[in-house]
């Protein structure tokens, strides 16, 4: 009888063609499937909660795994189990806890709202290379929280889906989504949902900018969203600001 088990993770994504396995370029499920089979000295399918394209990144980010139900000399507990992991990890993927969940408990299909964070910086900052995305104009930070607000609502988001996406359906339910000034020269933008298109938070954010950038009134996100067109929506944001950053489900508290 096997039982099923979450992994929770974070990762740098800055070397990885995402989270799904590519047949000729390395991703983070492949690593990921590839040390933990290691682990348990069985070949080891992992399933995530979801995509992230090449060059994002993820604070928080969840997988399951089938597993014996047996510990032994390889590891006497999952704390145990996670400390070795991490030591067979590349240091740009690290594992915060494992553990077991119902058997039933998915990580994609049960997850309850998702939450991604971008960044953006408009001075030169060496530190913040790969990590954040570098505007080179001024940003009107009011007219962007003033066009955020209008992406809060449950409807279609064809505008800021990548075209030949595949979903069945565009129906999201956007709960939040707003811009936080951390810094003088450093913006957060944070976006949480019931689930989210392929390409979308960084289409959404593309279009923001343009709308910082003053190109676009804050009213004409309305008219973006409307069209269902994604042609009328800004170009999509670098990968490299992008982080999935928070995962719920009904059973983690």
């Amino acid at each position: 009888m096997s039982i099923r088990c979450f992994l929770e993770l974070s990762y740098e994504g800055t070397a990885y063609h995402g989270w799904q396995r590519q047949p000729d370029s390395i991703s983070v499920q492949q690593v990921l499937e590839e040390r933990l089979s290691n682990l348990l000295g069985r070949k080891t399918i992992v399933v995530g909660c979801g995509r992230t394209d090449t060059g994002v990144h993820a604070s928080s980010y969840f997988a399951h795994f089938e597993w014996s139900g047996e510990f032994g000399p390889r590891f006497s507990d999952w704390d145990q189990g996670c400390w070795k992991l991490n030591g067979m990890l590349p240091s740009d993927i690290g594992v915060r806890r494992i553990f077991e969940v119902g058997e039933k408990d998915h990580a994609r299909f049960s997850a309850s709202e998702r939450a991604y964070t971008y960044w953006v910086h408009t001075d030169k900052d060496p530190f913040l290379q790969g990590r954040s995305t570098r505007v080179y104009e001024s940003l009107d930070f009011d007219s962007m929280n003033a066009a955020a607000e209008l992406l809060v609502f449950r409807g279609e988001f064809d505008a800021f889906q990548k075209t030949g996406g595949g979903q069945k359906t565009t129906l999201c339910d956007v709960r939040h989504a707003g811009w936080t000034r951390i810094e003088h020269h450093r913006l957060r933008f944070d976006i949480s949902a019931d689930r989210f298109l392929r390409n979308m938070v960084r289409a959404i954010v593309g279009t923001l900018l343009e709308i910082g950038k003053g190109r676009m009134t804050p009213d004409a996100m309305a008219d973006v969203i409307a069209s269902k067109d994604r042609g009328r929506a800004g170009t999509s944001a670098p990968a490299c600001g992008l982080y999935l950053s928070r995962v719920d489900y009904p059973f983690l508290v």
